[in-house]
């Protein structure tokens, strides 16, 4: 068993931040759920708490990349998708502000939560939005590969990442590429077809 794609996240955060100045990180006061907690430690001139509030984090962010800075935005998927949609349309979809969100626990994964933090809808309401890139990476390789893509790719994503350990799937030389479906075992009795 691997680790949770959260964690890559903050590892991968950890690598950029070392070889790129540019790369803030934001966070929605969850920095030890979000993994963001490592990046702030090493780089706390370029790590923003922005507090309980979702929407500020993502105009924050989209006022940080009009300034020519890559920032990555943490925070639950919930309320990524939910509380700060309107923003996200306006402030960073709309003019292709070179946001990443980076939005943890989502799906169903987060049980003992409650139903009010399981976000099953956060795929659908990013795609609805122009020049949105989702990104749905499956296991500790793919994630941290997905976040270096996301850095060098100009314009907003979303990265959707779980909260609990996952298989590791793919290997060392797996390669990421963007928009490119992945045979993962082949069979002649049933498709399935899923994501993450």
């Amino acid at each position: 068993m691997g680790i949770a794609t959260r964690e890559a996240y903050g590892k991968a955060l950890l690598q950029l931040g070392e070889e790129n100045e540019d790369i803030v990180v934001l966070d929605a006061d969850l920095s030890k759920s979000t993994k963001t907690c490592d990046f702030a430690k090493a780089y706390p001139e370029r790590f923003i708490n922005a507090g309980i509030a979702a929407q500020n984090l993502i105009g924050m962010s989209a006022a940080l990349a009009r300034y020519g800075k890559i920032p990555f935005a943490s925070t639950f998927a919930v309320f990524a998708s939910g509380r700060a949609f309107e923003v996200i349309r306006n402030s960073v979809c709309y003019p292709k502000a070179n946001v990443k969100i980076a939005a943890t626990h989502a799906g169903i994964t987060v049980g003992e939560d409650g139903g009010s933090h399981q976000s099953i809808e956060d795929i659908a309401l990013m795609r609805s939005l122009p020049n949105m890139t989702i990104l749905v990476p499956a296991d500790e390789k793919e994630t941290i590969e997905a976040v270096k893509f996301a850095a060098n790719y100009k314009g907003p994503i979303y990265i959707r990442l779980g909260r609990l350990n996952s298989e590791d799937i793919f290997d060392d030389d797996y390669s990421f590429q963007y928009g490119k479906g992945i045979s993962i075992e082949e069979g002649n009795d049933c498709t399935i077809i899923s994501t993450g």
